[in-house]
């Protein structure tokens, strides 16, 4: 252990570098919930119309879309009343009436039965002030897609009045633990739809998506020590793809999802290496009498970001994929860990201490100017949503482990929680398929 790491706790991932540990969580069944906390500037006046017919449907799609535009920070919804008679997609809506009522977007839809047990969804944005429609969508859906449904409709939504890609499509990976036993669960970016990927009697730590959706690596210690997986979603099969001597840790894909970037102290220390997904092809990375950890690839695929004491203090370091000279990132504060970039590339959100708190911070690379982001005591483990515009995180609520999510700009504020429960290692994964 290195005396300067002592004093302070340190977050969970640059600690699985230096030994094997085991956290106690509560138990969890619970979808998240989603609490707002902060809102953005110039929030958009938005109405969502109650889509005719929707009540064939559970959840009401209108009710999605609605939270998840709220839950952005961008938006503010506006209660649309009783509709008599119903408004759709194909009415021919008194934009005047919805401008006097203060909206800049309103959205009408109906849902209609098809063949064969399924539904058609249509539906149509307006941009209220200059009385045009923006576009609309049909979808055929069987019942059990209605939610999945809706959050396409909100990045649609979303897309059209913002410029940027809707995540509402999106989902999370996270660790909680059930009864003895650690899950590593998957839900709708919204805490919706929660899944076991893998429950183990030890613990799970560093979760990360492969750039397609389909596999996620992560590290379990169920065998005794930490050794990093890649498991397959469509199928449940996984392969342990390190489990060399020591530790391994630290998982990071590259963006091609061809090579994964991890921290294996076989050698001695911990160091960098590089390995192909299916665990052949080792390259060792980087040569320090240091601790170097939590690899992770720049968009570009050219560079890897990582934490390292090599200075005297944890800092970020980075060097080419192809090896050579080290180049150090942060300067500022004598505590800097754990590295995540932007999906543009631009910007570099890491974990940082001061006055003893550990907070997440962002750093724009070409400034170097840096904000804190959060104000937590133990806030750990970032994560960006793949239109960078959010940043999930680890933080501790009331004694107990919680997520919450912060806009790039610090503004908007979310807490993600499961009653009487402990959940961390939060991984945003990436955008599906179109």
């Amino acid at each position: 252990m290195y005396p300067l790491l002592n004093p302070l706790p340190l977050p969970r991932a640059f600690r699985a570098a230096l030994v094997a540990f085991a956290v106690v969580w509560g138990e969890a069944h619970a979808q998240l919930s989603i609490e707002i906390t902060g809102g953005g500037a110039n929030q958009i006046p938005i109405v969502i119309v109650p889509f005719a017919g929707e009540a064939a449907l559970q959840p009401n799609l209108s009710d999605v879309v609605e939270a998840d535009l709220a839950r952005s920070g961008l938006f503010r919804t506006l209660y649309a009343g009783p509709q008599s008679p119903p408004v759709n997609e194909a009415t021919k809506v008194d934009l005047a009436t919805w401008r006097a009522r203060t909206a800049d977007a309103l959205v009408v839809g109906g849902v209609y039965p098809a063949q064969g047990g399924r539904y058609e969804v249509r539906f149509r944005l307006y941009d209220v002030p200059k009385q045009v429609s923006l576009g609309g969508v049909a979808y055929t859906i069987t019942p059990a897609q209605a939610r999945a449904t809706a959050h396409r409709i909100a990045d649609f939504v979303y897309e059209k009045l913002t410029g940027d890609r809707g995540v509402f499509s999106t989902r999370i990976a996270y660790v909680v633990k059930a009864g003895p036993r650690y899950q590593l669960q998957i839900a709708d970016a919204d805490g919706a739809n929660p899944q076991v990927a893998i429950t183990s009697n030890e613990s799970i730590i560093s979760p990360t998506w492969s750039p397609d959706g389909t596999r996620l690596a992560y590290v379990s210690f169920e065998a005794k020590k930490p050794v990093v997986y890649v498991h397959s979603l469509a199928t449940g099969q996984r392969r342990a793809v390190a489990s060399f001597r020591g530790s391994n840790s630290a998982p990071a894909w590259s963006p091609d999802g061809n090579r994964l970037a991890v921290a294996l102290s076989r050698e001695g220390g911990t160091q960098l290496f590089l390995l192909n997904a299916d665990g052949t092809g080792l390259r060792r990375l980087s040569s320090s009498p240091s601790i170097d950890t939590e690899p992770q690839f720049s968009p570009d695929g050219k560079w890897i970001y990582f934490t390292s004491d090599r200075g005297g203090s944890p800092q970020i370091y980075r060097v080419s994929t192809e090896g050579g000279a080290v180049e150090r990132v942060t300067f500022a504060g004598d505590y800097n860990v754990t590295p995540r970039l932007s999906p543009d590339g631009q910007s570099l959100v890491f974990v940082t201490r001061s006055s003893g708190r550990f907070q997440v911070a962002s750093m724009d690379l070409a400034t170097r100017q840096t904000q804190v982001l959060t104000d937590g005591a133990r806030d750990e483990s970032p994560s960006f949503a793949p239109n960078g515009k959010m940043i999930l995180y680890a933080s501790d609520a009331g004694g107990r482990g919680v997520l919450a999510a912060t806009s790039s700009d610090g503004r908007v504020k979310q807490r993600l929680s499961v009653p009487a429960a402990d959940v961390r290692e939060p991984a945003w994964g990436p955008f599906p398929p179109n």
